[in-house]
Formats: structure tokens, sequence, C-alpha cells
């Protein structure tokens, strides 16, 4: 789960041992940024995790974004890809100049 608080968006973990009699929850702080690095994310929480990200970015009035999913096998790559192209928020997307991550990274352009 995420939520955004004072424009950070955290991330709620729970313990590797759901059976134990609690639960840790460590939030994580992601700055609401132009760059946002997936490489510390589970793959099942990407989906979730863009569509708020993204979202905060507009409310920021940040409408030009850089997701750094690593080369890879370019699994993630085409997942996020995919997410991209559907959502609501995304004006364009392209792979990442040389400089800035090359196929490891995309540029998304966001609707104001």
């Amino acid at each position: 789960m995420f939520v955004i608080s004072r424009n950070i968006l955290y991330q709620e973990f729970k313990p590797a041992q759901p059976n134990r009699m609690y639960y840790v929850m460590k939030p994580v702080k992601i700055p609401i940024q132009d760059i946002l690095d997936l490489h510390t994310f589970q793959p099942r929480d990407v989906p979730d995790l863009l569509d708020e990200y993204l979202a905060a970015c507009v409310e920021k009035h940040i409408f030009s974004v850089r997701i750094v999913h690593g080369k890879g096998k370019g699994i993630l790559k085409k997942r996020v890809q995919e997410l991209l192209e559907k959502h609501p928020l995304v004006s364009s997307f392209r792979d990442a100049p040389l400089e800035a991550g090359g196929w490891g990274a995309t540029l998304v352009e966001l609707k104001p």
C-alpha cells in the first residue's frame, strides 16, 4: 500500500512471515520528484505505485518524469510501458536517451 503525505509517497511493508503475532509497518520515504527508481520495489507493487506516483507528480506540477526500471531482461520495462500506455494521465512516453539511462529508463510526459 502507498500513502502520500506532505508530498512524500510512503510504502508500507509487512514482515516476511505473516503468521507471526505482530506486524511491523516500515514506511519508505519516496520524495515526489521527476525521477522514480523502481529497483527497490517488488514487481507486484509497480501498478499501484505508478498510478499514485504519477497522480502525485501532476498534483505537484511535475509533467516530465523519468522512470528507471533497469535493463535486465526487459520484463519490468515491458510491464511499465504497458501500464503507461493505458494510464489516463500519460500523454506520451519513450525510451530515455543514453545519458539518462538508455533502454533502462523511460521518459514520460504527463497531461496537465
